[in-house]
């Protein structure tokens, strides 16, 4: 293990955590607050950055295991760092808490502790929303976006930290990669904060809610989330671009260079746009006799968008739904949205691949002699891509088990602790029970939320980059 690599990269990534804390900073002092907190975060994460950077490596190569490692190493520090405003101000006197509300806004999660939103500071809430925008598409993306880093080998980080069972490159160069996925992420926010603007929204509301929108986290400045607003606009703004963040952003790029019909023909989008279809009908079909049918259809899109990018944001209690719909909504977490995209969940392309693999599975065990291949969007599936899927499935249900098995311990009811779990592996925020759209987490004792937290991170890196920081092994030199 380049150990020395790993801590060069850790700093960097400090010190650009370090310059972002700038603008809660700069938030604090246009609302005349106390900027201390933020202050003294600046400097300590600057300064364990620069210390880290002193570390001089041998060799600058990144393999797998660096890759992993060093985006754990950084998304554990920034989750730890990045709580001390909460705690330094008293918006969250906690540190546990506060560490839970930051690895939750990091994650993109959007499980919250916090029983009074509205009653944090202005800067407090611009930086639990800015961390939805900083880890939807990963700071280490950022990092390569910005920062030269050592060649073809940085793929390793990108691979680590994007969400999906393969990344491929747009370009030859990981680094113009993320450049173009980082100008496609700030270009859809920019017009969200602008669309949200033109609804009513004050530039700092809609600049936050598009932070959350972008990460799909669903950190909202209001208690009530979304519903506070009770606009049609604001919802169906959010809903489309919830659509948008759920979708693979590879996508995006072919659309961008006119290569629009390959992008059209992706399965996976087809399979999206369907799934929101349909369970948006289904959702109308078994609430219209409560709301009336023009406002199920409102309430089901925005409640179907919000679930499957796993946002979180909420306009309606569905926990008072018919059970069935509850059934439908937790299928949703658990799947989540597109490969590449900034939602969580287990992805839509693994579910498909889990799905077309145990079928082709059964025709073998029909017809021993017949080929059954395995494909998507036309092209053959690896049995070692198909061999991925499954591992990955297998040690996201462990986790999930162990999870909900932990936070039982604290005494609630199946379906709150099954539920809160799923959340946090798929990083989704709300969920049924006592942690609904009407409750949240401040419910558990401090070792629940201290496991749910790292569950979080586990989830939102897929497992392996944190996994990899508890193996002993891995850390032995070559």
């Amino acid at each position: 293990m380049n150990i020395r690599m790993i801590a060069q990269i850790l700093g960097r990534v400090l010190l650009i955590m370090a310059a972002l804390l700038l603008l809660p900073f700069v938030t604090g002092l246009v609302y005349a607050e106390n900027i201390l907190p933020f202050a003294v975060t600046i400097a300590l994460t600057a300064a364990v950055g620069g210390a880290l950077l002193l570390l001089r490596p041998r060799s600058r190569e990144i393999y797998a295991r660096e890759g992993f490692a060093a985006v754990g190493l950084s998304w554990l520090s920034m989750s730890l760092l990045g709580a001390l405003p909460f705690v330094l101000s008293g918006d969250i006197p906690n540190f546990i808490d506060a560490f839970f509300e930051t690895a939750s806004g990091f994650t993109t999660t959007g499980a919250s502790i916090l029983n009074n939103v509205e009653g944090l500071s202005r800067a407090g809430l611009f930086w639990r929303s800015f961390t939805h925008w900083i880890g939807g598409m990963g700071v280490l993306v950022f990092l390569m976006a910005v920062m030269p880093m050592s060649g073809e080998r940085s793929m390793h980080i990108m691979r680590a930290e994007v969400p999906g069972p393969t990344v491929g490159k747009l370009v030859p160069r990981a680094k113009e990669t993320a450049r173009i996925l980082y100008l496609i992420y700030t270009g859809f926010t920019v017009i969200e904060t602008v669309l949200l603007m033109c609804g009513g929204m004050s530039f700092y509301e809609a600049l936050l809610h598009a932070f959350a929108t972008a990460g799909t986290g669903g950190f909202s400045t209001r208690n009530a989330s979304i519903a506070a607003f009770n606009s049609v606009y604001i919802e169906t703004v959010i809903g489309v671009f919830l659509v948008l963040f759920g979708t693979n952003f590879n996508l995006f790029y072919l659309i961008l260079i006119g290569r629009v019909r390959e992008a059209l023909r992706s399965e996976e989008l087809h399979r999206y746009l369907e799934i929101i279809a349909l369970c948006t009908a289904l959702i109308v079909l078994g609430t219209h006799r409560l709301y009336g049918v023009a406002q199920s259809l409102r309430h089901g899109f925005f409640i179907v968008m919000s679930t499957i990018s796993t946002a979180g944001f909420c306009t309606q209690d569905y926990t008072r739904w018919p059970a069935w719909l509850q059934t439908m909504i937790v299928m949703l977490m658990f799947i989540g949205g597109c490969a590449g995209s900034t939602g969580g969940g287990l992805k839509l392309s693994r579910v498909m691949l889990l799905i077309r693999t145990a079928a082709a599975d059964v025709g073998r065990v029909i017809s021993p002699r017949r080929v059954n291949r395995v494909q998507m969007d036309g092209r053959r599936v690896t049995a070692e891509t198909t061999g991925a899927v499954y591992s990955y499935t297998a040690l996201v249900m462990l986790l999930l088990l162990f999870c909900t098995a932990v936070i039982s311990l604290d005494g609630f009811d199946f379906t709150t602790n099954f539920t809160a779990a799923l959340s946090c592996v798929s990083n989704v925020g709300p969920g049924l029970g006592l942690v609904g759209p009407s409750g949240n987490f401040s419910i558990f004792s401090p070792l629940s939320k201290l496991v749910m937290a790292f569950t979080m991170l586990f989830g939102r890196l897929e497992i392996y980059a944190m996994l990899i920081l508890f193996i002993p092994s891995a850390w032995k030199r070559r």
